[in-house]
């Protein structure tokens, strides 16, 4: 892999992170908006703007499309925004943030893990030891959250389990999504990221209009003030999370190997914990320092693993 190539797909992915790390903001500032009524209205708002934007180049665009590629772009949809989010909605609920979290932070390990059957990966023995510290960074951020008590209500068992149960769903979810991003990114050479990522935001777009009568039903307690609150927050969320976080995470994709693109997922969390930071006008905790830390070393690890002469002579020792 050329250094510059790893460079600007590192530096995309770190971007993908920061932005999308500002989703986790969205319900802080609309709390009287019902978890589908806020889904259905960023993802509503991705659509229309992705719609905006490939106006001029659709043809274009579509042209290079097999009846194939719609097929993924429609699965790719639900796997990345629709049901991952459901998902995690329904995991906060009944288990709470604090083991939603620690679950679902799993992403980047479970992605390097699969990568790892690729041919341009390096070997195990490289790529475990910064997966490894990345695992052990989650753990310590989940473990954090659960001493602090900061999840849901008690629930009975049944729904603890249902709860953990969804957030393994969304695990999966999210990792199909990765993954398999990854290999159309490759497939398609003719239709930049950019282009992807609004292609994918006009599927998800037309799939969130079923949502939109169900969540007439969550209506109660939005005031005119909620309601402006909601528009410019799905905006803003829709533009820089998803049509410009998703550009940016496509370029990533084509760029690096998965077993270096998960590691770049882990940028998501520790952004998210600094606006979280921000937003309640504190610092952190110790364990969450040691756990940031962990993560940049992770990713600066990772990058080194990839290093085409630390590859060279890791495959010669075999």
């Amino acid at each position: 892999m050329a250094a510059s190539s790893r460079f600007w797909g590192v530096a995309s992915g770190l971007a993908a992170g920061a932005l999308w790390g500002l989703v986790f903001l969205a319900p802080k500032m609309v709390p009287e908006a019902s978890p589908l009524l806020l889904t259905a209205g960023r993802y509503l708002a991705y659509g229309l703007i992705a719609v905006l934007l490939i106006a001029p180049r659709w043809r274009r665009v579509t042209a290079a499309l097999t009846r194939e590629a719609w097929g993924a772009l429609v699965w790719l949809s639900l796997a990345g925004n629709l049901v991952y989010f459901a998902f995690l909605v329904v995991s906060v609920h009944y288990a709470g943030v604090a083991a939603s979290a620690l679950i679902v932070g799993m992403v980047p390990v479970v992605v390097a893990l699969w990568g790892l059957r690729d041919n341009d990966s390096p070997p195990l023995s490289r790529v475990a030891p910064p997966i490894a510290v990345a695992a052990l960074a989650v753990g310590l951020i989940g473990w954090q959250s659960l001493s602090q008590g900061g999840g849901a209500a008690a629930q009975s068992g049944t729904a603890t389990l249902i709860g953990l149960g969804c957030a393994l769903a969304a695990l999966l979810s999210w990792t199909a999504f990765a993954v398999g991003n990854s290999r159309w990114m490759g497939r398609l050479p003719d239709v930049t990221p950019h282009e992807w990522s609004l292609l994918t935001g006009v599927v998800t777009g037309g799939l969130a209009l079923v949502l939109v009568i169900p969540s007439l039903f969550t209506l109660g307690g939005m005031t005119d003030d909620a309601w402006l609150r909601l528009i410019g927050v799905s905006a803003g969320v829709a533009i820089f999370a998803s049509v410009i976080g998703n550009a940016f995470w496509n370029q990533a994709s084509r760029l690096l190997p998965l077993t270096m693109l998960g590691q770049m997922i882990v940028s998501e969390t520790l952004f998210a914990f600094i606006y979280g930071f921000i937003w309640e006008q504190r610092g952190p905790t110790v364990i969450e320092i040691v756990a940031m830390i962990l993560m940049i070393v992770s990713v600066v690890w990772c990058v080194r693993a990839h290093r085409p002469a630390a590859v060279a002579a890791a495959e010669g020792e075999h």
